[in-house]
């Protein structure tokens, strides 16, 4: 007798199509939400999944904000999801204002989130302050010292605040800032090590958390290092290029007067061209005088005269001033 295999099939295409109703339709999801007593419609459950959302990212945490007692509607978790917010942990930090007697809407929570502020860890902030270590920031006294001091600071998120307000770089820069006019109003860098207190105490006084997402309770200085001599450095530097400077005007004043020199070399250069010319004109001159009858044939000889006699005694007195220099030696 022939198997019949039509009924097979047909009980095989009901449990497919049941498996993928099922798929569908998230009907283990609609009765965990009966049982806690949420009440979610299975239509409103197939309505998500025609607008691409996921069931259980806004059932559950409907269910953990129903057993919370916070009044929060299935709308609002939609939206917040098709904003691009995380529902999840928008429901876990209501739960923990909540818990913390913190006043923190849906709206201003939803608003953080989707701000792109971590909205649980500023609940949890708000009750369990946060430390901020600031590396090493160096001031200088007003005796050139160098002072290098490090603080931990202490704040406490202001929910008030999260959305529009500046984040910790802000509060670094700030305390960084007080540290380094405090500093730098010292009489010396001793005052400074003596009173490191006094630098928290003067940048407490500034409202430093003013415009920021944050609360400062308190600002310890946690080490407190000498750095170098930045005002000895600073003379140094300066009496180095004072004598560069100093040194380039007499190297200025050393090439004027080599300047001054050549020309003076030039100009006796020129005198003694001008005497070689005049000298020349005394032949002509005594020609002329000859031969006008201006100067006679004794008058020329006695000239000669006197000039070989010059010329003796000139070599007279080289030849002494010689025999003297020989002498010394």
């Amino acid at each position: 007798m022939p198997f019949n295999f039509v009924p097979l099939i047909f009980a095989a295409i009901i449990i497919i199509f049941l498996v993928l109703l099922l798929s569908f339709i998230p009907v283990a999801l609609w009765i965990s939400a009966l049982a806690a007593g949420v009440r979610v419609s299975i239509f409103t459950l197939v309505g998500m999944r025609l607008r691409r959302v996921i069931p259980g990212r806004i059932v559950n945490p409907l269910i953990k904000a129903h057993k919370a007692g916070l009044p929060v509607g299935i709308n609002q978790l939609e939206s917040h999801y098709l904003a691009g917010g995380n529902v999840d942990r928008v429901v876990n930090a209501l739960i923990a204002a909540q818990r913390a007697n913190i006043d923190l809407t849906f709206e201003r929570c939803a608003a953080i989130d989707l701000a792109g502020r971590d909205v649980l860890e500023a609940v949890q902030m708000s009750v369990n302050p946060k430390v901020i270590e600031t590396p090493f920031i160096s001031g200088v006294a007003l005796d050139g010292i160098e002072v290098k001091a490090k603080a931990r600071i202490t704040v406490r998120a202001n929910i008030d605040r999260l959305v529009g307000g500046a984040g910790e770089e802000t509060i670094i820069a700030r305390v960084g800032e007080g540290i380094v006019s405090t500093i730098g109003g010292s009489r010396d860098h001793k005052a400074v090590l003596e009173n490191p207190d006094l630098i928290s105490q003067t940048v407490l006084k500034k409202g430093l958390d003013a415009g920021t997402a944050f609360e400062i309770l308190s600002i310890d200085i946690a080490d407190v290092d000498i750095g170098k001599n930045i005002g000895a450095m600073l003379q140094t530097d300066q009496a180095e290029a004072d004598k560069k400077i100093a040194q380039a005007k007499a190297e200025e004043r050393r090439a004027m007067a080599v300047a001054t020199e050549q020309e003076m070399v030039a100009r006796v250069q020129e005198m003694r061209a001008k005497v070689v010319e005049a000298e020349s004109q005394v032949p002509l001159a005594l020609a002329d005088a000859l031969k006008s009858g201006n100067l006679g044939v004794m008058d020329y000889m006695n000239y000669k005269n006197i000039m070989a006699d010059t010329d003796m005694r000139q070599s007279i007195s080289k030849a002494t001033d010689v025999n003297n220099d020989q002498d010394k030696k």
